[in-house]
């Protein structure tokens, strides 16, 4: 006897077959029925979560013709060895690029007002700057500042970038930043008045900053508002590891650092 198959769909009206895409960490893929567009971050048994250029994550099930991959329907399936997902992403948000070595430093540099800056910096756009080349200094402070860019003599091939604390107008900073004057030193800054009060405060589990009165230490009196101990340099590491990426800074702070780094590695 002639054997009919159990499906008695026309052939006409039977979906194509879509091709089985492994959602491998940094695919692009899009979630129709949201418009939701967004990298690989993470894949999961029946579920991938992805990122979009905002930062924002949104999980999805792993349903048969789920997505989009560049406007094509698919299929997203779990890779064969998955393991854990390479991080797509810098700290600064930019893409990652595994397995890059660190270049030979460049002549320009980017000059920052304090240790605890630097070490900001380091934390956030460390894997940034390696790939470019560029190295941070401390500074101690800003009072000498012109004669400490004379003597670095910046350059069409040595740029120099620094970056201030409480740069606001008619304040001593922003006096002295106005003396630079070198067309290859660039000098920007942050309104707040330590590195500390960059970091959002929810980052720390704060309402917000203290108001410190003047005259006063700011570090300290900002211990001393929230009952911290009035150690600061430890109570900087212990903000400090809290800080993940840039979404824990605030952006006048982020925008500065980005315009700084792009003026050093201008070409």
């Amino acid at each position: 006897m002639r054997q009919y198959s159990a499906d008695l769909t026309p052939p006409w009206k039977k979906p194509k077959p879509v091709p089985e895409v492994p959602a491998e960490p940094g695919l692009v893929v899009e979630e129709p029925g949201t418009g939701f567009c967004g990298a690989v971050i993470r894949c999961e048994a029946g579920t991938v979560t992805l990122e979009d250029r905002f930062g924002k994550h949104r999980v999805f099930p792993l349903e048969p013709r789920g997505f989009l991959l560049e406007g094509r329907v698919v299929t997203l399936v779990r890779p064969a060895s998955a393991g854990p997902a390479r991080p797509t992403r810098t700290a600064s948000g930019s893409v990652a690029v595994p397995g890059a070595r660190a270049r030979v430093a460049r002549a320009g540099r980017i000059y920052v007002e304090g240790r605890h800056d630097a070490e900001l910096v380091e934390k956030v756009w460390g894997d940034d700057l390696r790939v470019e080349g560029v190295v941070v200094e401390y500074l101690e402070g800003v009072d000498d500042l012109p004669s400490i860019v004379a003597e670095f003599a910046p350059g069409p091939d040595a740029r120099l970038g620094v970056l201030v604390d409480h740069l606001l107008p008619g304040t001593k900073e922003w006096r002295i930043a106005r003396s630079v004057t070198s067309e290859h030193a660039l000098v920007v800054g942050h309104p707040y008045i330590d590195i500390w009060e960059a970091v959002k405060p929810s980052a720390v589990g704060i309402e917000s900053w203290p108001r410190v009165p003047h005259g006063q230490d700011w570090k300290t009196g900002v211990c001393r508002a929230l009952g911290w101990p009035e150690n600061t340099g430890a109570v900087w590491q212990a903000i400090l590891k809290r800080v993940g990426s840039y979404k824990d800074l605030e952006p006048e702070l982020l925008g500065r650092v980005e315009e700084l780094i792009d003026f050093v590695t201008a070409p």
